[in-house]
């Protein structure tokens, strides 16, 4: 249909007529200089700039002291009455106030404690007591259960002391706490008063703390951050040595070289020096992350790493190579495997799994014995760790029954071994989940395991 005349047009339609027409011009105007810009580009042989990945947040320059309230210790208020302290103090401002410094002091008191226990002259190896009968022996008193951290433990460590105590617990906020079994170091500001210290080193979950029986006073801990961090008792500070682009899930200390610290950077094995204040050799090791890293107590060039690919590894250092690494043995499994860890003599490895098992090999000929055991603990627990006691027949893994399972092993001279379920550790006092654990690497009968909610519990000979 034609238009109508432009005589028969209101004033209405004839603006409305003249705003297309021009917004007409104007679209093809742009097209044009469009079309002109593209082919200039075209033919100066520019490229788009690729978008920059968005930087990730800067590491904090120093680590958080964090002060426990009178109440969070079960402790009577010292002070003037909170209705006397609100009367008193101004009004609070409208927008908040600015974050307090960061601390990057450690506390004196429990520095010197520490100090003092590890000037005691250590053994050579670890205690070893092939009687100890866990399942009777143990007992869990009220006295020695304890909140070290706010939220879900990663990671927990009896610190090597000889004559003393002391447990150190990373959770998955990036904080790592200290509790002094023995002692009462306590801070002239109230800090530590039951015997829990509490610091905030690193950005996310803590992996792993170790600490060399030869050097008890440099206490190292990495996080999924990709940090690894040593908190220096000599100096009373904490000090970050070393950061990357990938999560560190493990770490551990050479038995005859304290300064060397071995770490899983993602599915790559890598050596820190410390001497050097570098990472000085890399290894292409697993197809995924790993999961741990341990040391034969004796065989010093052997270790056994675990991963998320399915499989436990044997190596020998003397012939790793840089670029394809090959291992001693491959221990593979139906899932992604947890731990691989030796035995207290290094006759067997046992490996924990996804696939709901705990397997025991022979180092001599890698014959192994299968056993079944409920692993799968979700997203909200961490994940089971079996660990070796005192001898090489106790092996302790957590229980979804709020319980700890002990497995006997029994190796036989031809290296076929066996295992069952020997006893299962329960108590009123234990109110969680335990999931990781630690030995006292002097004291026979001191276990401790941790739980999701920031719990320690210690269990010691009855």
């Amino acid at each position: 249909m034609d238009s109508p005349p432009e005589a028969a047009l209101t004033d209405y339609e004839r603006r409305r007529e003249e705003n297309i027409r021009r917004n007409d011009a104007i679209l093809a105007s742009l097209r044009r200089k469009a079309s002109e810009l593209s082919a200039a580009i075209q033919s100066s042989g520019l490229k788009r700039p690729k978008k920059q990945p968005r930087a990730s947040p800067a590491a904090p320059a120093c680590p958080v002291v964090l002060r426990r309230s009178l109440r969070t210790r079960g402790l009577p208020p010292s002070g003037p009455s909170s209705a006397d302290a609100a009367a008193a103090s101004p009004p609070s401002p409208a927008s908040p106030p600015p974050p307090a410094p960061r601390s990057t002091r450690f506390s004196s008191s429990l520095a010197s404690a520490i100090l003092a226990a590890a000037s005691s002259p250590a053994p050579e190896t670890k205690a070893r007591d092939e009687d100890f009968d866990a399942g009777a022996e143990l007992v869990l008193r009220p006295s020695d259960v304890r909140r070290v951290v706010p939220d879900r433990i990663f990671s927990v460590r009896i610190l090597p002391l000889v004559d003393r105590t002391v447990l150190a617990a990373g959770n998955k906020l990036g904080h790592v706490g200290f509790w002094d079994v023995d002692g009462a170091a306590v801070d002239e500001d109230g800090d530590g008063a039951d015997g829990v210290f509490e610091y905030m080193p690193h950005r996310g979950p803590v992996g792993a703390i170790v600490a060399h029986p030869a050097t008890p006073q440099k206490i190292y801990s990495c996080s999924y951050e990709g940090e690894i961090c040593l908190m220096d008792l000599e100096k009373e500070n904490f000090n970050m040595i070393h950061q990357c682009d990938y999560s560190i899930f493990s770490l551990c200390q050479a038995p005859n070289s304290p300064s060397c610290l071995y770490f899983g950077e993602g599915n790559d094995l890598k050596l820190f020096d410390e001497r050097m204040g570098k990472v000085s050799t890399t290894w292409n090791s697993h197809a995924n992350r790993i999961n741990s890293i341990d040391f034969h107590p004796e065989n010093t060039y052997m270790f056994a790493t675990s991963s998320t690919d399915r499989t436990a590894c044997v190596w020998d250092l003397r012939s790793m190579k840089k670029n394809g690494a090959e291992s001693l043995k491959v221990l593979e499994h139906g899932r992604s495997v947890q731990s691989a860890y030796f035995s207290p003599s290094g006759c067997m490895i046992a490996t924990t799994s996804l696939d709901d098992t705990v397997r025991i090999f022979s180092v001599d000929n890698f014959n192994s014995h299968i056993m079944k055991h409920n692993n799968m603990t979700g997203r909200w627990l961490s994940t089971f760790k079996a660990i070796w006691g005192w001898n090489d027949t106790d092996l302790f893994i957590g229980n979804m029954a709020r319980a700890i399972d002990v497995i006997s092993v029994d190796l036989n001279d031809s290296s076929s071994i066996s295992a069952k379920n020997k006893a299962r550790l329960q108590s009123e006092h234990m109110t969680a989940i335990p999931c990781r654990f630690s030995a006292h690497p002097y004291k026979v009968g001191h276990l401790a395991c941790s739980s999701s909610g920031g719990k320690v519990f210690l269990w010691t000979r009855a």
